[in-house]
């Protein structure tokens, strides 16, 4: 399996601390599927995994195979602080049907890099799924060093790298190791970056934007494999342009994930609910969101015709 082109970090819709908001999720994912989107990534960061409950988790790996069966690959992150936890995870991903698994490090006490290497080796063996790697340092305060990534490529069944690093040294790095290695794909998290590293030689995008306007994200990973670079960089300024509208509205790291579902919501596709310890943006927020999102539309970034309904008002 090797993964390619723009995989969606699907957000977790919920109605309460512990209710999946399945109507919802499965308008979320109906609408990346027409978008066009190359696969799905369910329980990453912006999908608000390490706050969820375990049921939850496998409720959601579960809507989301089913879902997209047939379709398009999906990836489950099992990321935790309890390698059981994950392999169970694992377990109920591969009953499901997905495609591989992905994990960061754990994020409590900080592994060095001969037990990072370590605890990816024992995942990996006793991992029903293939293994993707996930660097993001930002969120577990680990950075997985480019020897440790390099030693881990030549495990059985670890096949990739998701980096969400924000440092393009480091990902070209990266994709350095790659070469040779046609089994093996490297994909970029930071959406500001996707054009840059799809035309460095990554393989694809795993980009919280998608979950809204898919069909961007997918225009422009095309436009730069069909080497149109002036219709890709053109496309690029678009998803700025999104980023800056909606994930900047709040005052926290978590604004991202509340402009994201904020924005989903104020569309009709699913609530905007968050895990503890987050909270939805208030109504003054929203109706910024709201503003933005018009804003958005008369700068032909947002297509009003891609969303089902939408509560704008």
């Amino acid at each position: 399996m090797k993964l390619q082109g723009i995989i969606p970090p699907v957000i977790t819709p919920l109605k309460d601390r512990d209710v999946l908001d399945v109507d919802g999720l499965e308008r979320l994912i109906e609408h990346m599927l027409v978008g066009g989107v190359h696969g799905l990534f369910a329980l990453g960061s912006t999908g608000e995994a390490p706050s969820l409950s375990y049921a939850v988790r496998r409720e959601m790996i579960t809507r989301v195979c089913k879902q997209a069966k047939g379709k398009v690959p999906v990836v489950v992150g099992v990321t935790d602080t309890s390698i059981t936890e994950s392999l169970n995870l694992s377990k109920h991903a591969a009953d499901c049907g997905a495609d591989a698994i992905v994990a960061a490090p754990p994020f409590y006490f900080p592994s060095d890099p001969p037990e990072l290497l370590e605890y990816y080796q024992h995942l990996n063996s006793d991992s029903p799924l293939p293994l993707i790697l996930y660097n993001m340092p930002g969120l577990t305060k680990v950075n997985m060093t480019l020897d440790t990534v390099k030693a881990l490529m030549d495990e059985p069944n670890i096949v990739g790298i998701k980096d969400s690093s924000c440092n393009m040294m480091y990902y070209q790095k990266l994709l350095k190791l790659a070469v040779g290695r046609e089994d093996w794909f490297t994909l970029i998290g930071p959406e500001e970056l996707l054009c840059e590293s799809v035309m460095q030689g990554g393989n694809g995008g795993v980009n919280g934007g998608a979950n809204l306007a898919p069909k961007l994200y997918v225009q422009t990973y095309e436009a730069v494999m069909n080497q149109q670079l002036d219709k890709a960089l053109a496309i690029q300024k678009k998803i700025l342009q999104l980023g800056d509208a909606l994930y900047g509205v709040g005052k926290h790291v978590s604004s991202c994930v509340k402009g994201i579902k904020c924005t989903l919501s104020v569309m009709g596709i699913c609530d905007d609910y968050m895990a503890d310890p987050l909270h939805r943006f208030r109504n003054p927020e929203r109706q910024v969101i709201k503003q933005r999102i018009r804003e958005l539309v008369d700068a032909d970034v947002i297509d009003l015709s891609q969303f089902p309904q939408h509560a704008m008002g």
